[in-house]
């Protein structure tokens, strides 16, 4: 266990000390929450257009419950582990380029990494068969974000890695849940509109 947490610190030293001051207001950028809002409301109008909106009021519900399942799963996991951040971590913080303004106490797992992917997932596959490039767009926005939390010195890539797949199993378990609701309760065979009024 020691040998693979040594290779999850030299990995993040080598992938955080790639970055340089040109890009530092890029990452810092991609890894606020607030900066992914304009993204979010794109999304908002693709999946009224696709669904209708009583259709995009229960997407939006289980947009929710995703988001709050992954960052109060990565609140429990980092109350466990305890697994010190890199940018608090001995050893490793004094040779971290930390660009971050902000560094907590726990980092396993990243729960931007969680969210962002859970969300890639989940609207991804409910988008794609009205949009089949939305899919690939959304892991790319979602593996920026994850590696953004590298970039920024707060996360390993153990703990970016393990949010993702966290993420993934979520997004994948919220959209059979989604896709089932709307089935149950929304679905009209008598009509073959698009759109649910």
């Amino acid at each position: 266990m020691e040998q693979l947490a040594e290779l999850d610190r030299e990995l993040f030293l080598f992938l955080n000390n790639l970055g340089n001051p040109t890009w530092d207001d890029f990452w810092n950028f991609v890894t606020n929450k607030w900066a992914s809002i304009p993204f979010y409301a794109l999304l908002l109008f693709f999946i009224y257009d696709a669904l209708g909106w009583k259709k995009t009021l229960v997407t939006l519900v289980l947009v929710a419950l995703v988001i709050t399942c992954t960052d109060q799963l990565a609140n429990v996991f980092k109350d466990y582990f305890e697994r010190r951040r890199p940018c608090r971590q001995e050893g490793v913080m004094e040779a971290t380029r930390i660009v971050a303004d902000y560094c907590g106490r726990f980092g396993y797992f990243s729960a931007h990494a969680a969210s962002s992917s859970a969300l890639a997932v989940y609207l991804g596959s409910i988008l794609r068969p009205y949009w089949k490039n939305i899919f690939p767009v959304l892991i790319f926005w979602a593996a920026l974000v994850s590696y953004s939390r590298i970039y920024v010195g707060v996360h390993y890539p153990g703990d970016v890695l393990t949010g993702i797949l966290i993420g993934i199993i979520l997004g994948f378990l919220f959209y059979k849940l989604q896709q089932f609701l709307v089935k149950k309760y929304f679905s009209n065979p008598a009509s073959s509109e698009r759109k649910n009024s």
